[in-house]
């Protein structure tokens, strides 16, 4: 497998490999992983489909990217995903899925469309005091010593970062900031999380720093994401007869290894599941309550898989997901962390003990109270809530069109809650007139503002009635609108941020380890450079390596997008940290003016200095007026 950039690969269709007709494949787990390493199995390996084996715990395709109305709960959405234009490898397979909104035309082309009709950006990113605009009017509010601090991470070696955490690295002087505040709440960060992921977000999306505070630098799906772009994937798959086994739960895969031998080679040998198909089972694979008289079940017994150098295995280790639990409008989410068979956790820790090269999962899965958060979704019932929200997102949110332009985050909230409203209706079934609102806090053990109980401990009710405080609702009005006026699913999940705790090399298995014959790992724990997790992105980006790994397909994979060394975006971010101001005027002392001065008139008459004068590094003034600046191509300001 090898990189590459520019779309003459991109246009490509590679040659068949050779002997794929023979193989047969066994993808555990149908997370968007799974699904775009079947995807690429059909389009590019051009495996046949009914050779292609989804072995999914849960009755449904999708994992974290859910969307669903259960019966007796209602709407609800995990979480959400944000899309970048330079998500290569999501954009290289959906350009060939057809979208479910329109047949007629490709996943990206609707969304290409959608968002170039609808564009999104936020009019109101924080609030404070009861649904008042916190006024972080686009700005950082980061001092020199701040920007110091990013700067010194964003240079510093992934080595030198090893277990770190971010807190290691920034200061109240970042922590305390509107940067810290933008960064934590949208990528679901925590002060002691990894530095060294905090050092692949900021090099990954540099060129996204000018929208990160209105959010103009992302675009969403139409729809929930299960529906957008789960489903059209799904379908896609079952149109080439690929083979999906819901309700069956891996428990463990044994490989040969011989890691002390010259050619260091492992074989998975051999796949062990259960099938649990009964509602019961099916309760407790996604969380949702079980009935109060709903029957007892047996475990049933394991069946067992045997593998040849023949047989690829895609293994999903570790699940963000797992052990995730629903409550309803009377009942809290329980926090239930405890690992079982086939969650996920488990087999990775089965695996893991074969072998040093299949990285170490307790990193990630032994410490939920560093992990977890808990998200709600919210359903209107009438249009007595509209007008709260209307005046703080300033807009309709019956239009169809963009509403909040991602989350409002509410920045006095003792639970650090954000909410967000996408495009409404958000399910295709979803009843004209009603609205669905994703709420979620990071801070699950700390007690309300209104409501005095921690998140984990609240109703849905009594999290809607936080969230309807937090927007200005008239304090006696509260209890009735969350009681009649709403319907609210709320959702512990204990594990979702486990891919963000310290980590070192070797914690994450390689994509495809030294001396795999027949195996890969794939998904959010499993480790390819650059990249950058809870993203679509890395999901699609692990599964597309895999196959092309191990059928050596001759194409290459899209490397992840490079402004980390695009010279435009390092200066375009370098003033906008710096809420526009050139870095002529940060604080320094006499000789560094000096030097600066001098350093600045050597280069005066060249393209370097004419940049540096185009993206305000230095201060355009009546001197340098005339001095000419070279095109900058695309980047401006930030957003491609």
């Amino acid at each position: 497998m090898y990189y590459s950039s520019g779309n003459y690969e991109a246009f490509a269709r590679p040659v068949k490999p050779e002997g794929v007709e023979d193989k047969h494949a066994y993808i555990i787990g149908s997370g968007l992983a799974g699904l775009t390493a079947a995807c690429y199995l059909v389009r590019d390996g051009q495996m046949p489909g009914e050779h292609i084996h989804i072995l999914e715990r849960d009755p449904r395709a999708g994992g974290a990217c859910d969307g669903w109305d259960y019966a007796n709960l209602g709407y609800t959405m995990r979480g959400g995903r944000e899309m970048d234009n330079h998500f290569e490898v999501m954009w290289d397979l959906f350009r060939d899925i057809p979208s479910i909104e329109d047949e007629n035309l490709s996943v990206l082309d609707y969304y290409y469309r959608l968002n170039k009709q609808d564009p999104n950006y936020s009019l109101c990113r924080a609030t404070e005091d009861r649904g008042q605009d916190a006024h972080t009017d686009g700005t950082f509010g980061l001092s020199d010593a701040g920007c110091k601090e990013i700067l010194t991470l964003f240079y510093t070696p992934e080595e030198e970062l090893q277990d770190k955490k971010i807190t290691e690295y920034f200061s109240d002087e970042v922590l305390m900031s509107n940067f810290w505040l933008y960064w934590r709440t949208m990528f679901a960060f925590e002060n002691w999380h990894s530095a060294l992921e905090m050092k692949r977000y900021i090099n990954r999306f540099v060129h996204h720093i000018g929208g990160l505070p209105d959010f103009s630098a992302l675009r969403f799906t139409r729809y929930n994401q299960y529906e957008s772009m789960i489903l059209p994937m799904q379908r896609y798959l079952e149109a080439h007869g690929v083979d999906f086994q819901f309700d069956t739960h891996v428990i463990d895969v044994f490989f040969s290894c011989s890691e002390a031998a010259d050619n260091d080679r492992k074989l998975a040998t051999q796949i062990v599941f259960r099938r649990e198909d009964g509602q019961a089972s099916r309760d407790r694979a996604t969380g949702v309550p079980a009935a109060a008289d709903a029957p007892s079940q047996a475990s049933a017994p394991s069946q067992t898989i045997d593998l040849t150098e023949n047989d690829l295995v895609f293994i999903t280790p570790g699940s963000c997901v797992a052990h995730s639990t629903f409550g309803d409008q009377d009942t809290p989410a329980a926090f239930a962390p405890e690992l079982t068979d086939g969650d996920g956790w488990d087999l990775w820790k089965r695996i893991a003990a074969q072998s040093p090269a299949f990285g170490h999962p307790e990193k990630f899965c032994s410490t939920p109270e560093l992990s977890n958060w808990e998200s709600a979704t919210i359903t209107t019932l009438d249009d007595k809530i509209l007008p709260y929200i209307e005046r703080i997102c300033h807009r309709d949110p019956l239009s169809g069109k963009v509403v909040t332009g991602g989350i409002v985050s509410v920045k006095d909230s003792s639970w650090l809650l954000s909410w967000t409203i996408n495009r409404q209706p958000q399910f295709r079934d979803q009843k004209p007139g009603t609205v669905c609102v994703w709420v979620y806090s990071l801070f699950t053990d700390r007690p309300g503002d209104y409501v005095r109980k921690p998140m984990r401990e609240c109703t849905g009710r009594e999290i809607c009635e936080e969230w309807l405080y937090h927007l200005g609702v008239p304090e006696e009005q509260i209890g009735e609108l969350a009681e009649t006026s709403a319907s609210t699913v709320p959702c512990m999940m204990p594990y979702i941020t486990a891919f963000f705790m310290p980590r070192a090399a070797g914690d994450r298995p390689d994509v495809v380890p030294q001396g795999a014959v027949n195996f890969a790992f794939i998904g959010q724990f499993a480790e390819t450079p650059r990249d950058t997790i809870f993203t679509t992105e890395y999901s699609m980006r692990t599964g597309m390596e895999a196959v092309y790994t191990l059928l050596d397909i001759d194409r290459g994979v899209p490397e992840v997008w490079n402004s980390y060394f695009d010279l435009r975006s390092l200066l375009n971010a370098t003033v906008l940290l710096r809420d526009g101001k050139p870095a002529t005027s940060m604080n320094m002392s006499l000789i560094e003016k000096l030097l600066m001065s001098q350093g600045l008139k050597a280069i005066e008459h060249t393209d370097i200095y004419g940049l540096l004068k185009a993206f305000g590094v230095v201060e355009t003034t009546p001197d340098n007026a005339d001095v000419p600046e070279p095109a900058t191509g695309a980047v401006w300001p930030g957003i491609h």
